[in-house]
């Protein structure tokens, strides 16, 4: 079955190459309205797949929205610095891991290896590989659905600290091993 939309190009097209094979010139304005209706019929096509698409991931998401709280396989289809596009087995509905919602660890996104890797764990979430996902969130109106990784615990998002902290915790533990106490730095003076 051929999409109507898709009918009157293939026409026009014909059109062209009967006259071009019986020999005919093409009328003086032909170029000219010939771009007209290609930029029509584009216009028309790329509205069509829009509105196809939309439809489609409706669909999708009134099919999972009862799922909410249930378990899947799936597999990583997309890597991006905000999450893991997951795309469930066997029934091909995608979702969105968010990386403020992967497990005990700060990630960070590797373009060249198209994975989240984690800073501490090294845990690498990377495209292609099989995930176990629990379905959060189906919003229809905006078409998403969000996923978590299942049997871990949804991790809050840590308050970030400075490096001075860091640098002070760190001075404080060294002085609880060796018993002895670190040398304090010295401030510099504002002038």
């Amino acid at each position: 079955f051929t999409s109507p939309i898709r009918r009157y190009p293939d026409l026009l097209v014909h059109r062209g190459i009967r006259s071009v094979l019986q020999k005919q010139a093409p009328p003086v304005d032909a170029m000219s309205a010939y771009e007209k209706f290609g930029e029509h019929c584009s216009t028309t096509e790329r509205r069509a797949d829009d509105a196809t698409r939309e439809a489609v991931d409706w669909l999708k998401c009134e099919f999972i929205m009862d799922k909410v709280g249930e378990t899947f396989d799936g597999v990583i289809s997309g890597v991006t610095g905000f999450g893991l596009f997951v795309e469930l087995t066997g029934i091909y509905v995608e979702g969105l891991v968010h990386i403020s919602t992967l497990p005990n660890d700060y990630y960070h996104f590797n373009s060249m290896k198209l994975s989240l890797e984690g800073e501490r764990s090294k845990c690498a979430y990377r495209l292609g590989d099989t995930i176990k996902v629990r379905v959060a969130r189906v919003d229809l109106d905006e078409r998403e659905i969000d996923f978590v990784v299942a049997d871990v615990e949804v991790r809050e998002r840590a308050p970030k600290k400075s490096g001075k902290r860091k640098d002070k915790e760190k001075s404080k533990e060294k002085e609880k091993e060796s018993g002895k106490k670190a040398p304090k730095k010295k401030r510099r003076r504002r002038r």
